[in-house]
């Protein structure tokens, strides 16, 4: 049963007048007028042109955006969009905006209200897109929908065509991590681009989750995370091209509390499931793997460098109460090394990201402190990633991530020791 509380009265009403519904397309917004019109033209497009005898619906829900985000949905005309694709829809392919509360601060409130709005009008396939992939094509909605609707996979995360040192979060911390306690080779186990099924998606409806913090920044991956634990069946799918429209700099910390907070917060949920877990199985993958773009990348190396030193010392009393003394007399050393110098091994990034789940466990600090205290140490480990694979080929980049994925697998026993036996 769809938690029709958050729900306000006239957007049941809307929902009521479209009926069920085989498909429902959610596209979350916050102040995303300048690239929602194509996004939503370009789901539209994959509707019409790969489901057009589906029962459809695009629903919006928005944070309370201030530039006419909303008033761009409802304006987009379905007539023009039939004609533009093509081809000729059997069933009504209806488009409505909801708001969510909480704003930016609470984007997890946006899948809430997609999985309940999905349960009250018995989708059987659900599928979202987020407003800034400007490189979003009709195609997409095939390649996230279709192994939902026609082979019954439960949740579908995507592949994509990334600059070499794209993603790196997600890459150095969140799947290595994700794929040695769970099992499951998700390369984007926090994804903006995914579908799922309504069975998965009523599931995740029915835990007890939406009363906590994580749900409201971290729904994604608790999404992922729950489709792995409740044995769903899952499958990767390759989108192409991942290019997002240009924001101000990606607020790191914020990117933790969404991904490793979530994580972490996780881990105390699930312990049965990942303690219990061995080695780690691939996901079934729908056309290429994942690939890689080395078109050259600026980053500033030298000031990540120079982030990680100063969090080491600025951090000392913090990183005391988190890391085991040779952890950290290890990370003060390598601190006091020339950047020409600097190397932060698999094995110490390991270590220290499994010293820093032991102590969220323990909550031997604020569990959000600790959090914000791997930033400038993900900062250093992405220093010797960007530094080791400066020159690398796609292979090359693949290999290292495949070496570092192994070695937060063949660690987890450590994980396991420090869980309750402190440092």
């Amino acid at each position: 049963m769809a938690e029709e509380s958050i729900l306000t009265d006239d957007f049941l009403r809307e929902l009521m007048n479209v009926g069920e519904v085989d498909i429902l397309v959610g596209v979350p917004t916050y102040n995303d007028a300048k690239t929602v019109g194509q996004v939503v033209q370009a789901v539209r497009a994959g509707l019409l042109q790969y489901f057009p005898r589906q029962r459809s619906v695009i629903l919006n829900a928005d944070g309370g955006s201030r530039d006419g985000t909303q008033d761009l949905v409802r304006a987009a005309s379905i007539n023009d969009m039939r004609q533009a694709a093509g081809t000729r829809a059997l069933r009504t392919l209806h488009c409505i905006s909801a708001q969510y509360s909480g704003g930016a601060s609470a984007e997890g409130n946006a899948l809430h209200t997609i999985l309940a709005a999905g349960d009250l009008l018995r989708a059987t396939a659900c599928a979202v897109i987020s407003p800034d992939s400007i490189s979003v094509e009709a195609s997409w909605l095939e390649s996230l929908l279709r192994p939902v609707v026609r082979d019954n996979f439960d949740l579908v995360t995507p592949l994509y065509r990334r600059y070499k040192f794209d993603g790196l979060l997600v890459r150095t911390l969140i799947y290595p991590m994700t794929r040695a306690l769970y099992g499951r080779q998700v390369r984007e186990p926090y994804p903006t681009e995914f579908a799922f099924s309504g069975r998965l998606g009523s599931h995740l409806l029915g835990q007890e989750i939406w009363t906590e913090d994580v749900a409201r920044t971290g729904a994604e991956m608790c999404l992922t995370l729950s489709a792995i634990t409740g044995g769903f069946r899952l499958v990767q799918s390759f989108l192409g091209d991942k290019s997002r429209v240009d924001h101000a700099p990606a607020d790191l910390v914020r990117a933790l509390r969404q991904t490793v907070g979530t994580m972490f917060w996780s881990l105390d949920r699930d312990f049965a499931a990942w303690s219990a877990c061995t080695g780690s199985q691939p996901v079934p993958t729908l056309g290429a793997e994942q690939d890689l773009n080395l078109d050259p990348l600026r980053v500033n190396r030298k000031r990540l460098h120079q982030m990680f030193v100063r969090g080491v010392s600025e951090l000392e009393p913090v990183l005391k109460s988190i890391l085991a003394p040779a952890t950290l007399s290890a990370l003060q050393q390598i601190a006091g090394v020339a950047e020409s110098e600097f190397c932060y091994s698999d094995e110490l990034w390991v270590q220290t990201v499994y010293e820093f789940a032991a102590s969220h466990h323990r909550a031997v600090i604020s569990r959000d402190h600790i959090v914000q205290a791997l930033a400038p140490l993900y900062r250093g480990k992405t220093h010797t990633f960007l530094a080791e694979n400066r020159d690398a080929s796609g292979g090359e980049v693949k290999n290292r991530i495949e070496a570092l994925c192994q070695r937060f697998e063949q660690l987890k026993p450590y994980l396991l020791q420090s869980w309750n036996g402190g440092k």
